[in-house]
C-alpha cells in the first residue's frame, strides 16, 4: 500500500513539473536556437530535467559506471540493451551531447513528446522504409555536426530482461557514417519498473555502464551483421557480470 502511494505522488510530480520544465525548455530554445544549432544547451537541460525523477525516488540506488570511456568531442552511434522505460532516464544521466531515434509516437506526448521536438531528435515510425530511410539520413546528419546518436537496437523492450536480437539499422549507420560505436549495458531496470508498469518495486541497486568504444576502424572492417553480433555479445557479457568502476 505504501508503495502504491509513493508511485502515484511521484507520477503525480512528473506530470506536474514536467508542465513547468517544457516551459522552461521552450525559453532557453527560444533564447539559444539562433545560436546553438546542435541545441547542446537545451539537451542539458533536458539531462537535468529527467536526472532529477532518478534523484526524487529513494528506492532507485543509481550508479554511472564506466564514464572515462566518453570522449564528448566525438559523436559515436550509442547502443545500448532496453528493459524498462527507466533506461531513458538513465540515459540522459550521462550527460553526453546525442540525439534520441524514438518511435513517432512518442514525441506526441504532451510536455515530454514535444520537448523531443525542440531537440530535434528523431522519429521512427516501425516497419516504414519511408520513415527508416528519413531516419538514417537525419541521423548521419547529427553525427557530422559533432552530435552521438542513441538507438535501443533490439527495437523493444525486453519482456523478461532477457537480450533480444540486435536490428542492424544502428550499425549500418556506424558503417556509413563512419563513426565509432558505443557500448552501453544497462542493469537492474527491469526489477525496478518493469514493463508495462509505473509502480515501484522496492529498493533496486540500478547501473548504467559505459563500455570501452569499438573504434571507427573496427566499425569499417566488420559487415553490418557481424557487427550487430559483436555489440550484442560485449553487452550481453557484461550485462552477467556484476558491475564494478
Amino acid at each position: 500500500m505504501l508503495l502504491k502511494l509513493l508511485s502515484l505522488l511521484i507520477l503525480s510530480f512528473i506530470a506536474l513539473s514536467s508542465i513547468l520544465f517544457f516551459f522552461i525548455a521552450c525559453i532557453i530554445y527560444a533564447l539559444t536556437a539562433a545560436f546553438d544549432k546542435r541545441r547542446l544547451w537545451l539537451h542539458y537541460f533536458t539531462c537535468a530535467w529527467a536526472s532529477l525523477y532518478l534523484i526524487i525516488v529513494p528506492h532507485w540506488q543509481v550508479r554511472r559506471l564506466g564514464l572515462q570511456h566518453i570522449d564528448k568531442k566525438q559523436a559515436y552511434v550509442i547502443v545500448s540493451n532496453h528493459q524498462s522505460g527507466l533506461d531513458i532516464l538513465l540515459s540522459f544521466a550521462l550527460f553526453v551531447p546525442f540525439k534520441w531515434v524514438s518511435k513517432i509516437e512518442m514525441f506526441k506526448v504532451p510536455f515530454v513528446g514535444w520537448n523531443m521536438w525542440l531537440n530535434q531528435y528523431i522519429g521512427l515510425k516501425r516497419g516504414d522504409k519511408h520513415s527508416i530511410k528519413n531516419m538514417l539520413q537525419q541521423a548521419e546528419k547529427h553525427l557530422k555536426q559533432g552530435s552521438s546518436v542513441y538507438l535501443f537496437p533490439e527495437g523493444s523492450r525486453s519482456a523478461d530482461g532477457k537480450l533480444k536480437p540486435f536490428k542492424l539499422g544502428a550499425f549500418s549507420l556506424a558503417k556509413h557514417a563512419e563513426v565509432a560505436i558505443l557500448p552501453i549495458a544497462i542493469h537492474g531496470t527491469a526489477e525496478a519498473l518493469p514493463k508495462k508498469s509505473l509502480q515501484l518495486t522496492g529498493h533496486h541497486p540500478i547501473y548504467i555502464q559505459v563500455l570501452p568504444a569499438i573504434s571507427a576502424q573496427q566499425v569499417a572492417q566488420m559487415d553490418e551483421q557481424s557487427l550487430a553480433s559483436h555489440t550484442q555479445q560485449i553487452i550481453a557479457k557484461a550485462l552477467t557480470q556484476t558491475p564494478s568502476t
